[in-house]
């Protein structure tokens, strides 16, 4: 059961429920306090976020002529749905084999089953979904993991 005390949102940032208690972040699933094997904190993954939107952006360039953003013509509703679907592709694929996508793989960090070892396909699909739906992602929980991982038991760690 999900308490009120353990979900935050972007709001509140997940060190304010965990400052002054000895905790960190990852601690209960077992995870190292800094470096490899850590949770990753929110700067890295929104920059692997970003990263991986401007990659779909480009393949949706290529393919469907999909304009790029600060061009004369902006992305109509349909194209918008485009690049998600891209997104959503993209990390599905590649969560779901390699565990990580490319702005993750940039960044230095891993999609993991908190059970151990790769997050599984189902739980990419999953995942996915949900990070599509940007709200599950931003909220999350005081060791840092978006609803968009809680759902399918998943956290993304940093590798470096």
């Amino acid at each position: 059961m999900v308490d009120r005390k353990d979900v935050g949102s972007w709001l509140e940032g997940p060190s304010s429920r965990t400052q002054g208690t000895g905790e960190w972040p990852g601690q209960r699933l077992g995870l190292a306090q800094h470096g490899p094997g850590s949770v990753a904190r929110f700067g890295r993954r929104f920059v692997g976020l970003v990263i991986d939107w401007v990659v779909a952006l480009l393949i949706a360039h290529g393919l469907f002529q999909v304009p790029l953003p600060f061009s004369e013509h902006a992305a109509t509703g349909t194209q918008s749905f485009i690049v998600l679907g891209i997104f959503a592709v993209m990390n599905v694929l590649l969560v779901g084999t390699i565990g990580t996508t490319i702005g993750h793989r940039i960044m230095g960090l891993q999609v993991r089953s908190v059970a151990g070892g790769r997050a599984t396909p189902a739980q990419a699909l999953v995942r996915t979904v949900l990070l599509c739906l940007a709200i599950p992602a931003v909220i999350w929980d005081r060791d840092g993991r978006g609803l968009h991982d809680k759902v399918p038991n998943t956290v993304i760690v940093r590798v470096r």
